[in-house]
Order: C-alpha cells, then structure tokens, then sequence
C-alpha cells in the first residue's frame, strides 16, 4: 500500500533497537525512509533538514514529540510532522529483529488522517456543596473556603463546635436524590434545618424541612454510604472519597480546587435522533443503550432516546451496541477506526507478515501495561499489533469484522481487572462476533478480552493465543458510509473473504440481524407494522395489499411485533447474508377489494367479505329493511359518502332501546313480588 509522499525517520534511541528500514521503505511504497541513532540530541540537524521541506513526516518516537514540536514551531517549518511509537510497542521487544513488518504497520495506521471532533464546555463558578458526616467535611470546607463558594450539609450536627466565624453555612440534612453535572448540579435535601446562632456547646439543629432543592456547581460526598450517581467516578464535578482515607480526602482536596472556569470535554456521541429505533406510538422497541449506559446519560425522549453530551463519560457502549447507527462513536467515527485498520493490516500483511493480532487498548491502562512490558519484559510479540482508542468499549461489531476481512488471525480487548465501569456491551459484542467469525471457518473464540493489571500476565495471554486461521483472500474495502452500512459492508467482506463461509448463521437473541416470521393466516394486511419499523424493513405495496420485508434493514427491535394487532408476528435472530443486496421478499399478498361503483381499488377483499358476513342479518343496520345497505361497505370512501347522502343515512336511527333499570325499579319490583306472596298466604285453603 502506497503511502502520500512523506518522510520517515527511524531513529534506534541511541542503538537499543534496531529498526528495519528496508521492510518499512519496501511495504510504505512512496515514501523515503531515513534513519538516526540520536535524533533528539546530536542529530537534531536531521530533523531540522527535513522539516524545512515541505511534505509529511513521520518521526517513530514520541517521547521527545514536544521538543521536535518546539523546534518546528520556533522555526516556522513547511512539514507536517506526526509521530508514532515504535520503541515500546515493536523495536524494545525480544522478537524486536522480526517487527519490520509491524514497524511499517503501525507508521501506516499513524499517518492515517482521524477527523476532529466538538468540545462540549462546562463551565463552573465555584460554588460547591459539601455533603458529610462529622467534622471531617467541616475542616474539607475550611480548607477549599478560600477557592470555592462552599456549604457543608452533615447528615447531624451532633459533635460539631460552633465556629467563631461563620466563614461558610454549616446545616444539616440527607440527600435523597441528584441529578446534573460540573455547573449543573440540583441535589434534593430531606431533613433541612439551619442551626441556632446560640448553639453554645454544640450546634443545634431546629425543625427539619424535607424536598428542598440545593443548586450548585461541584458536589463533594464526602458520607462514605451509597453514592448519588451510577458510575460516580465518571461523573464531571462529582467528587467522592472515604472520610475514613486521609490520602483519598487529600486527593479530593487537590482535585477540587481547580473545578472554576470553563472546561472543554470531547463530545463522544454523535447521535440522530432519526434513526432510533426506540419506540413508536408509545409502544417501545429497542433499549440496547439504556441497558448499557454505566452513567445514566441516555434517558428515553418520545420515539427516540436523549443523549447527554455533558453526562456522556465516552465508554461508547451504545454506540457499539446501536444496530441502526443512530449512536455514532465520535472519537474517532467507525470510518476512521476502520481506515485506520485498513492501512495497518494491509501494510502488516504486505511486508511479510503473519498471524497478525490486533490488540485495542486505551491510553491510560493499556499504555501503562505496554511500557512496563517494553521497559521490564520481553515487550510485545511481533504479531501483536496495538490499537489505541479511548474506550476499548466503543469498538463495535463493524471493526472486528473487518479485522478477519482484511486478513487479521484475532482480536483482543486490554482491559483492568477491576473495570471502572461494567463491560456488558463489550463482552456481547465479543460473543456475537465469535458466533460469526467460527461459523465462517475463521477460529473459533478468536476475539476475546484480556482482564488484567499486569504485563506479565499480559504477554502469557498474548503468547497462549495460538495460530488462527486468517483469510486466503483479505479484503481491502473502504469503509464508506454510515455505520449501519459499513457494519454490513465489514460482513458481507468478511464473508466474501472467509476460509470456509456459509450463509445463514443463527444468533442468539437480541443480536440486531434477523427476519420476522408472519402467520400468513392471522394476517389481516392492516399494516400496522409497517408504520412501526423505524428502519423500513417491513414495506407495502400503495397499489395493492402486500406485505413485503428486507432483511438486511431489520435490526430486530421488535416494534412490529409488539404492534401487531393480531400478534401473529415472531422475531428470529440470525445473519443471512444472501439477503445482502437482494429484493425484499413477499410475505403476504392479497387480492384488493374494488369499489362496487366506480372500481376503485380501496381495500383487502377477504376483510370486506369477512365484515360484510359478520353484519348481515345481525346489526340493525343492514339487516330486514336497511338490507341494502350492505352494498355501501363494498364502496369506496367518496362512494360511499354518496350513497348515504343519497339513502338519507341515519348513522343514529337505531331502534329504541328498552329503558335501563334503576334501583328504584329493582325496589318497586321487589316490593310488588311481596305483597303477591302475602296475599297468596292470606287466601283460605
């Protein structure tokens, strides 16, 4: 694979690794390939030379990235310069001398463009509300009072000297409940009450108040019970330590005093509310994110679900989980992660390499692990090629079906032992991939996590995968598009490009491909289902009473089912990938109902005879002398309208119904039957 014109420097960081610049000159086709041992210090020249030129380059260290940054924009250089790490994910490993080909991957996987994303400013005044137990939150307020705008809420004021100066409201109080984020807190409080201004030997508390709503910008729990917010270490501005800790209460302190002013934060989601496939008509569909979010942030809005960007700490479950595309991870777009692992295994595979290994990690946990490896270890195997992304969480079906596409042997997931939020998402997206990758002669459990805290354990998890079986035709697709089409344009390639495919693959329930099933007897053709699904899966025909369905849309929300009137709709989980591309079959068709009149075609023929035999001779309407209104049901609607214009229809003649009987005539009746038993004892025998 060709790279844009560029220049790439490897440097050996004084001769501790050595680089193979010629597999990197012959897989990154285009580019010149230029090499240092001491390229930050006594060959700062180098970089100098070929930053002066204009063009892309490439520096394989990032370690002194901000000094080769400096130095360009002191000198106003023409280069755009980026930098990979080389050193600690392929050069300082003992399988180091056979990284050319990783070595190339991961220049080619850097060079890649990723697309900018908007910030989402929360903005703080300082004003922060301290919630606790003891004196301990007393003296936590004493200390921040100089920065913050606080107010301490203890749980009792029992133990708690009156100041000698009121430098900040001491009160007391639980709180029930809390919702908002940095800037945007309301806490309600139960139990408020302000202390006497003569407590002497202690505060004193006066009558409590419940449902009181506190606002304020920073909120510190400081009661060690339950926290306030699902997820609470991922919540901006809620601060939360053990009173029991000194080291944890220090390190809130640390952490508080910097919460004023403006503060920019990624706006992971990009979410169209058009997509959704939550719920129609009251009715709801699906809840994969709201099952998944650790956080709270997505809550349900009508049709479709809400998505607080402030709220939002970007594990990006829901949109590894949103089967319609609708939740768009931002950071980077499922397009750019894909392209990105495009250019990384295709330029792997190019330079002679093999059972490649794709290991997504985060930057803080997994780097961590990875340095120490390169540092203390043996380093990473020269197979293993490490993905960095924000959240190991947010990689969604689409990209571990591209990875076997493009002709990747496993994936894995470097995770914590002790995750700070939960993994569910992950560890459905790991199974379904599973299902798909060993159905299609891929190996079987090739995607997998790795759940631990040290490197050593690490690189046995990475040593005990075995050789995987990989595609004797990778695909090198682009991912164009939006999701839910680059999701199944990554399957319909890694089918195309599997050792042994197959089509139809069943699944497990709530995995988003599949068909519906329809009692074709029970069927009515009301079309009530195909108002419902959000993704135009189940489709009618305008001029004829049809029922048709597209398996490749549905992403089994189930709507049409829980609408059907008749109930005669069945889901069934499963990926046909015939039904890629192809026409979207009949389910049920019927001959039309003409109008008697004009012949216009208005309805089901069946449903108007089988109306039309239920009312005859049944209803006032159309039976004995209204028995000729029976033709006005085999009318169309402006016929219909005539005919009863004409007929001088009386919708409201009806024959007089008895009168409804009251209490008083039960009574009346009641009082009648008596007496004729009374006077029928009193006759003489």
């Amino acid at each position: 694979m060709a790279l844009p014109t560029s220049t790439i420097v490897l440097c050996s960081c004084e001769d501790t690794m050595r680089p193979d610049g010629k597999a990197v000159g012959k897989a990154c086709s285009g580019a010149t390939v230029k090499s240092a041992s001491h390229l930050c210090r006594s060959e700062i020249g180098l970089f100098a030379e070929l930053a002066a030129k204009p063009g892309d380059l490439v520096i394989g260290c990032t370690q002194e990235a901000p000094l080769f940054q400096d130095l360009a924009q002191e000198s106003g250089f023409k280069a755009s310069v980026s930098f990979v790490n080389i050193r600690e994910t392929a050069g300082w490993s003992s399988e180091g001398a056979k990284a050319g080909p990783k070595t190339a991957a991961l220049i080619a996987a850097a060079a890649t463009p990723m697309p900018s994303i908007s910030p989402v400013t929360l903005s703080s005044e300082g004003v922060a509300l301290i919630l606790g137990r003891g004196q301990i939150a007393v003296d936590v307020a004493a200390k921040l009072s100089a920065k913050l705008d606080v107010t301490v809420i203890l749980s009792s004021l029992d133990g708690i000297m009156p100041p000698r100066r009121a430098d900040f409201p001491i009160r007391q109080g639980r709180a029930r409940n809390a919702q908002g984020w940095l800037g945007a807190f309301e806490v309600v409080i139960d139990g408020f009450a302000e202390p006497a201004v003569s407590s002497r030997d202690g505060l004193k508390a006066g009558r409590g108040k419940d449902g009181l709503t506190s606002r304020c910008d920073v909120l510190i729990d400081l009661t060690g019970g339950q926290p306030l917010f699902p997820a609470p270490d991922l919540r901006a501005g809620y601060l939360r330590a053990d009173p029991a800790s000194p080291a944890a209460v220090a390190e809130l302190l640390f952490a508080a005093a910097d919460l004023v002013g403006a503060f920019d934060k990624p706006k992971y989601i990009d979410f169209k509310p058009d997509l959704c496939a939550h719920s129609r008509s009251k009715i709801t569909g699906c809840t994969r994110c709201l099952d998944l979010c650790p956080t709270g942030a997505i809550t349900p809005s009508g049709d479709h679900v809400a998505i607080s960007a402030e709220i939002c700490a970007g594990c990006g479950a829901c949109a590894a989980a949103c089967p319609t595309g609708a939740a768009n991870y931002a950071l980077p777009s499922p397009d750019a992660l894909l392209m990105k692992l495009r250019s990384l295994l295709a330029i792997y595979r190019g330079a002679g390499g093999k059972d490649a290994i794709v290991l997504f990690h985060d930057a803080d946990h997994g780097w961590g692990l990875i340095e120490a490896l390169a540092r203390y270890g043996d380093g990473l195997p020269a197979n293993v090629l490490p993905v960095e992304v924000q959240e190991v969480t947010q990689v969604g079906i689409e990209a571990v079906a591209a990875i076997f596409a493009y002709g990747g042997a496993a994936v894995r997931f470097l995770t914590r032992a002790r995750p700070k939020h939960a993994i569910d998402g992950l560890r459905q997206t790991i199974t379904l991939a599973n299902q798909l990758i060993g159905a299609q002669g891929f190996t079987r459990d090739a995607a997998g996590t790795i759940e631990t805290d040290d490197p050593d354990l690490l690189l046995a998890a990475l040593h005990a995968i075995g050789r995987g079986s990989v595609s004797k035709a990778p695909s090198s697709f682009l991912p164009i598009g939006g999701k839910r089409d680059i999701m199944m344009l990554a399957l319909r390639e890694m089918h195309r490009a599997a050792p042994a495919p197959v089509e139809v693959i069943a699944l497990e329930k709530g995995a988003p491909f599949g068909r519906v099933r329809v009692e074709t007897e029970g069927c009515t053709l009301c079309l009530s289902c195909v108002s419902a699904c959000p993704v135009s899966a189940i489709g009618d025909n305008p001029d004829k009473p049809m029922l048709t369905f597209d398996e490749s849309l549905c992403v089994q929300c189930g709507l049409c089912a829980a609408t059907c009137p008749e109930h005669v709709i069945t889901l069934e989980p499963r990926l046909d990938f015939s039904a890629f591309g192809a026409k979207p079959v009949l389910l049920k068709q019927e001959e039309p109902a003409h109008c008697s009149e004009c012949g216009k075609a208005f309805g089901v023929k069946s449903t108007i005879d089988r109306i039309a035999a239920k009312l005859e001779g049944r209803h006032w309407m159309f039976s004995g002398a209204n028995a000729d209104r029976l033709k006005v049901l085999r009318m169309c609607e402006n016929c219909r309208v005539g005919a009863m214009t004409a007929q001088s229809f009386d919708p409201y003649g009806a024959p007089e119904r008895a009168a409804a009987k009251t209490s008083e005539d039960y009574f009346r009746e009641r009082e009648e039957i008596e007496k004729a038993r009374a006077a029928n004892r009193d006759k003489p025998d």
